[in-house]
């Protein structure tokens, strides 16, 4: 159902979808919006200038998506001039900060239908900023996740943020190219206004902390990395060690394990017990010599605790 708020200076109609049919008989300024709303699903923005000079900007813009379900998100869509905002599928329930009836009296402060929509946008990445507080709290604990323990699972969580982060920020793109696209237009008393001044300063802070949770994330996912490949040369190297210190043993015991009829050892009283010393002293000496040399791996030593190479 049309849904006109006319304020004190501007006009806002909220439509829906199911009704673009009769509109589109009605509106014919709105027809080449229209028909890319019927084809258009996801972002886009585009800047027109109409026969008799009015600037307009309309598109779509996607605001909500779900992190695991990709086709799971909500998208409006939006035609707007300098005295009139049309929007199709934008309610004010969209908005999680602010109560309708307090969005409507800011709105109704605004002094044309590019501030009210700069607003909107506003309240829009003011609703992201609560989000990537929380997504704040969660690296924090993720980071130091890393350093009490660090496995297979955590490297998991560490890829899972990173796609959370690439989501709000597919999120933010198309809201600052929109943000762009009005300077663009240049719309009168508009781009130097302190709606526009405030809308930018806040897609601005929200980018500056994507931008800067994505290094901290990067430098998880290479710490990881060094982690991971410093674990698998002491496992290699480790295991290596093992194989040459048990040398001794696997020959004596493959060349005393012959079945030749004239051995010596055979008579020997003391053989076994002799066999048993030389093969523990061969092991000891030759595990002295490797670690002399440094050649014993970490995994042989005793970790500190707290250490990250657990």
């Amino acid at each position: 159902m049309e849904r006109n708020i006319n304020f004190d200076q501007w006009k806002w109609v909220q439509l829906n979808k199911n009704e673009l049919n009769a509109i589109w008989e009605q509106e014919t300024m709105l027809s080449g919006w229209l028909s890319a709303v019927r084809k258009n699903k996801t972002n886009f923005v585009k800047v027109h200038r109409l026969i008799d000079g009015e600037r307009v900007v309309y598109g779509s813009l996607i605001y909500r998506q779900n992190v695991d379900e990709e086709e799971d998100h909500q998208i409006f869509h939006f035609y707007l001039t300098c005295n009139t905002l049309f929007t199709i599928d934008l309610e004010f329930t969209s908005f999680k900060q602010m109560a309708p009836e307090v969005l409507l009296r800011q709105l109704n402060q605004t002094e044309n239908a590019v501030d009210g929509f700069l607003f909107l946008l506003g309240e829009l990445v003011n609703d992201l900023l609560v989000e990537i507080d929380q997504f704040e709290e969660s690296l924090h604990k993720l980071m130091w996740g890393v350093k009490k323990k660090n496995e297979m699972r955590i490297l998991e969580h560490v890829f899972r943020q990173r796609h959370e982060l690439l989501v709000c920020k597919n999120l933010l793109i198309p809201i600052q190219e929109l943000k762009m696209a009005i300077e663009e237009t240049d719309f009168h008393n508009v781009n130097n206004g302190e709606i526009f001044t405030r809308t930018c300063k806040r897609i601005d802070r929200a980018m500056v902390l994507l931008k800067e949770y994505e290094q901290e994330l990067d430098s998880m996912i290479h710490l990881e990395e060094v982690i991971s490949s410093h674990r698998g040369n002491e496992i290699m190297k480790t295991l290596t060690v093992l194989t040459i210190i048990f040398i001794p043993i696997m020959a004596l015991g493959a060349l005393w394990g012959m079945n030749f009829k004239h051995m010596p050892e055979l008579e020997w009283r003391y053989g076994y017990l002799v066999s048993i010393i030389l093969i523990v002293l061969l092991t000891v000496l030759l595990y002295e010599y490797l670690k002399t040399k440094g050649w014993t791996g970490d995994l042989l030593k005793g970790k500190k605790r707290g250490s990250f190479f657990k």
